[in-house]
């Protein structure tokens, strides 16, 4: 919530900008406006264009982090609960002060809120749209969040903490298509969505072109643009909240605090792209893993099933991985052979990602 927002903020040191000079008030910088330039004296341009003459504007930078595992089969998302019981991604504000880095910030927020070790983490996406997050009517100041993604092995979390690791497809489960097309699509969320767009073609257009209605094919990337969709036609929890009235349809998912379900819709679609051409599902695996396990990762983050015999000759036929020689016993069937990635694959594909078309069944 706002205050427990605004609590942490008061850790970090805010810095109001003076826009009307081009610099921050009581540093003693001294300024020379030439041709529209703030200068500091004998030194270089401090902005590229003069800055509007508006009032000082607070601008927060809040870290948010998408924590992937798959665990079991099921994808899931390290979450935290808010002071007002609502669920969120581990978040925090930049202390300026104290964080070296930008990412410095989001490993001591996340170990804080959720007691998990962050390793790699890459730069997801910035959202600065105005009043994108509820708090800066509250807090009387801009909000940017820059999100991180980061797939990591799941661990069991501090018992004393709200986290928890929750099934990403229950904020998002028209996504989830291993057991055939979602029946919540046609049966929930097309009527609502028709209903929306009325007698407006483009609308209608837009709605049978993302989420596959009227022979439209399904494009499994294109996560960010269905659930922006819905949030649009008022079919989702955060778009009512907003707006303060209505209900959500039924089979929109779990709502989330401010607008992290969209910020977990584009890491989503980031990961499905990401299988074509780089191997990150080995991230989520451990050093020694079984030709099945690997297919259930790849199924879990596609949210489709492949063909397992076409999958399996196109992994080895492309070089991913390689036989240990040994064998796992604790499949409940037949030992299965054990396999490990094939780190030399960098050196002999520019795209070495596990997304064979002709492995994958029909949408």
């Amino acid at each position: 919530g706002a205050e427990g927002f605004a609590a942490r903020a008061d850790l970090a040191t805010g810095c109001r900008v003076d826009t009307a000079r081009g610099q921050a008030p009581g540093r003693g910088r001294r300024s020379t406006p030439i041709d529209g330039l703030a200068l500091d004296a004998g030194g270089p341009p401090l902005y590229s264009a003069p800055m509007p003459a508006s009032a000082p504007t607070l601008l927060l930078l809040s870290l948010e982090a998408v924590i992937i595992a798959v665990t079991d089969e099921t994808p899931r998302v390290l979450t935290v609960r808010e002071a007002g019981g609502e669920e969120a991604l581990p978040s925090g504000p930049l202390d300026v002060a104290r964080h070296l880095t930008i990412e410095r910030g989001l490993r001591d927020w996340v170990e804080q809120q959720t007691g998990f070790p962050l390793g790699y983490v890459e730069q997801l996406y910035t959202y600065g749209d105005r009043e994108r997050d509820p708090r800066e009517r509250e807090l009387g100041a801009r909000v940017v969040s820059t999100a991180y993604l980061a797939l990591v092995r799941e661990q069991p979390l501090p018992r004393e903490l709200t986290a928890q690791w929750s099934n990403w497809y229950a904020y998002l489960p028209w996504e989830d298509w291993r057991d055939g097309r979602p029946a919540l699509i046609d049966r929930d969320l097309k009527p609502h969505l028709y209903a929306w767009a009325g007698r407006e073609k483009r609308r209608r257009e837009r709605a049978d072109l993302v989420f596959g209605f009227d022979d439209a094919p399904w494009d499994p990337e294109r996560t960010l643009e269905r659930y922006e969709l819905l949030w649009e036609a008022g079919a989702v929890g955060e778009a009512l909240r907003d707006r303060g009235e209505g209900e959500p349809a039924p089979g929109s998912g779990r709502d989330m605090a401010a607008d992290h379900r969209r910020i977990l819709a584009t890491a989503l679609g980031r990961l499905r792209g990401k299988l074509k051409y780089r191997p990150v599902v080995f991230e989520l695996l451990p050093p020694e893993f079984t030709l099945g396990h690997l297919q259930r990762v790849v199924e879990a983050l596609a949210g489709a099933r492949v063909h397992k015999q076409n999958f399996r000759r196109l992994i080895e036929a492309a070089g991913l991985v390689e036989g240990t020689g040994r064998l796992d016993h604790g499949t409940g069937g037949r030992p299965a052979e054990l396999f490990r990635f094939r780190h030399e694959v960098f050196r002999e594909r520019p795209a070495p990602g596990v997304y064979f078309p002709g492995a994958w069944w029909g949408r």
